[in-house]
């Protein structure tokens, strides 16, 4: 059996493996993709966001009907997942924080759809990192 070695991030993203072919920035990045994807309901906010918007009481609230096809919106996460405002924002600022949201501010309400461009970068750089980490190791 070989030993293979695997190349650690620390959770400050300081603590980057001699010979790594990845700068702090993109370290900080990929570790806030593995947050951001961590939890399974943060995962199916994303899908929902993928599918596109649902329907909700908010021309009743006054929000214009043109704006009403553009993201979702918080109150749509709260029926869906069965939690409060504070809530959903906590875990919309852990996907906004690994760039994979966008968020829109409409009156006092907010509207969060997937930044599809932004998260397929991600997703290429985190499998561009582990190309690199597993021809280094000869394969994982």
């Amino acid at each position: 059996m070989t030993k293979q070695a695997l190349d650690v991030v620390s959770e400050n993203g300081q603590a980057v493996p001699e010979g790594a072919s990845f700068d702090g920035e993109r370290i900080e990045h990929l570790v806030a993709l593995g947050r951001a994807l961590s939890d399974p309901i943060r995962v199916r906010m994303l899908g929902m966001m993928a599918e596109g918007r649902g329907c909700c009481e908010l021309p009743a609230c006054g929000v214009p009907a043109e704006d009403q096809d553009a993201g979702i919106c918080v109150c749509e996460f709260q029926d869906a997942f069965g939690m409060g405002q504070s809530k959903v924002s906590y875990h919309m600022k852990k996907l906004k924080d690994a760039g994979l949201v966008c968020e829109e501010r409409r009156g006092k309400w907010s509207f969060y759809s997937l930044d599809r461009q932004a998260a397929a970068k991600l997703v290429n750089v985190a499998a561009l990192h582990l190309s690199v980490s597993a021809e280094g190791t000869g394969g994982i």
